[in-house]
């Protein structure tokens, strides 16, 4: 019966343990909670809510002369309903965007979560995850190694920038986003949430879309 020798086994005890790490390091249900803890827990994750927002289109952090930022008042009951007054979006793809941005597609159980490879992005190390199944085509989110917080989404033809962190009823969000075209990297939209309001039950007047 032939014999392993020493140094097969030191390879083949080697390799396992690589493959184990590599296991280990790609599941995503760790990293999941790490992220989630972050801003303060599943339970904790905004699902109905009010915000106020101020925004404008363009390539600078300033309105172009002559013109000012809008505002808007929106509720939301992520991914499904965005009422702006009383209208509601309808298919509104940036409806995904919010609910990325409250981390709940990461908690979804119809949600399909894998690792994706590290990134830098200003000078900001980042570890990432793709959801798919429930957003299509699938999106990538990034966060940054330090402090577990989501620094950049990339979807469709837009990469997404999060910035100064703020806190509503024991959650963390971001408070501005700048979004920018992947082909030539220019900014378009800037876009900052001056409030956030949890609500407890849909506000008077306003009707939950019919689901197909």
């Amino acid at each position: 019966m032939p014999t392993t020798s020493p140094f097969t086994w030191v390879l083949l005890v080697t390799l396992a343990m690589v493959n184990l790490g590599h296991a280990e390091a790609s599941d995503p249900k760790p990293i999941i909670e790490k992220v989630v803890n972050a801003i303060g827990g599943k339970a904790k994750l905004l699902k109905l809510f009010r915000i106020q927002e101020t925004f404008h289109f363009g390539s600078t952090p300033e309105p172009e002369a002559g013109k000012k930022r809008s505002t808007r008042v929106s509720v939301l009951e992520v991914p499904d309903s965005w009422w702006i007054g009383k209208k509601e979006r309808a298919d509104e793809p940036a409806k995904y965007d919010v609910w990325a941005w409250t981390l709940g597609v990461l908690v979804d159980p119809k949600s399909k979560i894998e690792t994706i490879s590290d990134m830098a992005d200003e000078g900001r190390e980042m570890f990432g995850l793709r959801v798919s199944g429930t957003i299509d085509p699938a999106m990538d989110l990034y966060f940054d190694k330090g402090t577990h917080l989501l620094l950049r989404l990339d979807w469709r033809g837009d990469f997404y920038r999060f910035s100064d962190w703020k806190e509503h009823d024991g959650v963390k969000y971001a408070s501005k986003t700048v979004i920018y075209k992947k082909a030539g990297g220019k900014p378009w939209f800037f876009h900052e949430v001056t409030g956030v309001e949890r609500l407890k039950e849909l506000p008077a007047g306003l009707i939950r879309p019919t689901m197909p």
